[in-house]
């Protein structure tokens, strides 16, 4: 855990499911793919809290007074990648979110300052995520704290039935 001034970044635990999906549903509304999450508590319970979970999942909490109780007002979603280049792992940020009303006080930039030491803590390789090419206040964040973007690559993905068809 790490705590600054009127914030503290938290890992999330079980009893977290339904404000993980929560943030999830909102970033969707965001991005505008609302009809793509098909998420559960039941499912991000099996991938996020199992023996061996598939990615994990941090908070950022924003503190009104002297209590100790936060307001969860951002998330991220990450999980461990490799490279082969680097022969040694990464970790992948999915997804970045903070929500609308707490925006503008520097919250995504603290997000990432947690990934970016818990990736050299690690004694990873690099910080790697991809952001949608509409997203200006993201790309200017990203910029500014020095990311380069990819430019001669491209994301694939199979889901769904296109997925299952490449299984066969």
């Amino acid at each position: 855990m790490t705590k600054t001034a009127n914030i503290r970044i938290v890992k999330a635990t079980p009893d977290d499911l339904d404000i993980i999906l929560h943030f999830i549903h909102e970033l969707a509304k965001f991005e505008r793919l609302e009809h793509e999450v098909s998420a559960t508590s039941e499912l991000l319970s099996t991938w996020l809290f199992s023996q061996t979970p598939a990615a994990e999942v941090v908070f950022l909490e924003t503190f009104q007074g002297p209590s100790d109780v936060g307001v969860k007002a951002g998330f991220a979603l990450f999980f461990t990648s490799f490279s082969t280049f680097l022969g040694r792992p990464g970790l992948y940020l999915e997804d970045l979110f903070v929500l609308p009303e707490h925006r503008g006080r520097g919250f995504g930039s603290e997000l990432l300052r947690f990934l970016a030491q818990e990736t050299v803590q690690r004694g990873y390789g690099r910080l790697e995520w991809s952001v949608l090419d509409w997203n200006e206040s993201a790309l200017k964040l990203y910029r500014r704290i020095g990311a380069q973007p990819m430019d001669q690559w491209t994301v694939q993905r199979l889901t769904g039935e296109a997925l299952k068809n490449a299984a066969i």
